[in-house]
């Protein structure tokens, strides 16, 4: 075989080093699922349930001093994040629990009226203004942990379908399989660092999950399109060849993405640097998993079908 003719599907070979990929993969899944087994996740008020003030000060404010406040009121398991231009802050209380409901609402209703009023009264001179209260129970939190899981599976369900109906069989597997790869990897990002998993990263993680279906359809177009363009080649010379025609496409979508949510992680504050800061482990996982993972799951799945 000439120079020219070995590499006439394009520039790259995707699929020469498939396996090495495949590999790498696996061990950062496994890895993942590790990290997050061992170390588990900092839920939000969203899924574990408990109160967040948002306060703002007219002046500059030092989050430790706010934080030995809450702890001379006898909150000591509160969390203090400072957002904004450093004079935001969010306070983030666990649930209370009474023996009746009556008297859970009243321990509720006390922290919250005892700690607003004490940071309003102590810090009159700084501009303290209570901005938000939210308050979420513990059997809530619950219910939003597990109906955001099920909005997972089925968002994995209604794809493998999809998939299947629209292509053949032998894409759905690696489609969904890439989209595994790219929600867990995300989440173990967020297990190692200890990063705040929230109603927010949720909904992040099931737009990653469009995103890179998004970019593995075009290629998987592509394909459809370039088998019936070289019924004499072989499918991997298709997939190749496939990933080449739509590289620019790919990278150029990925890159300005990227840049519009890393303005958003490094210029906004709070919930929204969260939602950009998952978005942007997404976007180049996802990017990374339509080209070097699915693909060579539809070659392998695709040799399968034949035997």
């Amino acid at each position: 075989m000439t120079k020219n003719s070995k590499h006439e599907f394009g520039k790259y070979d995707f699929l020469s080093k498939a396996g090495m990929y495949m590999a790498i993969s696996s061990v950062i899944v496994l890895v993942s699922l590790g990290v997050m087994f061992s170390k588990g996740f900092s839920y939000g008020i969203d899924f574990s349930g408990g109160t967040e003030i948002q306060v703002k000060f007219e002046q500059e404010m030092q989050t430790s001093i706010i934080r030995d406040y809450i702890n001379k009121l006898g909150y000591n398991s509160a969390s203090v994040q400072n957002f904004g231009e450093g004079n935001e802050f969010l306070i983030r209380m666990g649930s209370l629990k009474g023996k009746t409901e009556k008297e859970t609402n009243y321990l509720l209703n006390t922290m919250i009226k005892k700690v607003s009023n004490g940071i309003t009264d102590s810090y009159k001179t700084e501009g303290a203004l209570i901005r938000r209260v939210d308050s979420v129970g513990p059997q809530i939190g619950s219910e939003l942990k597990r109906n955001g899981l099920l909005a997972a599976f089925y968002s994995f369900l209604m794809i493998l379908i999809y998939v299947g109906l629209r292509f053949d069989y032998k894409y759905a597997p690696g489609a969904v399989i890439c989209l595994v790869h790219d929600a867990l990897i995300t989440l173990g990002i967020f297990s190692l660092f200890q990063r705040e998993v929230n109603v927010q990263t949720m909904a992040a993680i099931l737009t990653i999950i469009g995103y890179s279906l998004n970019d593995t359809i075009v290629t998987f177009d592509r394909i459809r399109e370039n088998v019936t363009l070289y019924k004499g080649k072989t499918f991997k010379f298709i997939i190749n060849k496939s990933l080449n025609d739509v590289l620019s496409r790919t990278m150029l979508t990925s890159v300005t993405t990227l840049l519009a949510v890393l303005v958003m992680y490094f210029m906004a504050g709070g919930v929204i640097s969260d939602f950009a800061f998952t978005l942007a482990i997404g976007v180049v996982v996802g990017t990374y998993s339509s080209i070097f993972v699915a693909s060579p799951l539809v070659l392998m799945f695709d040799r399968i079908q034949n035997k």
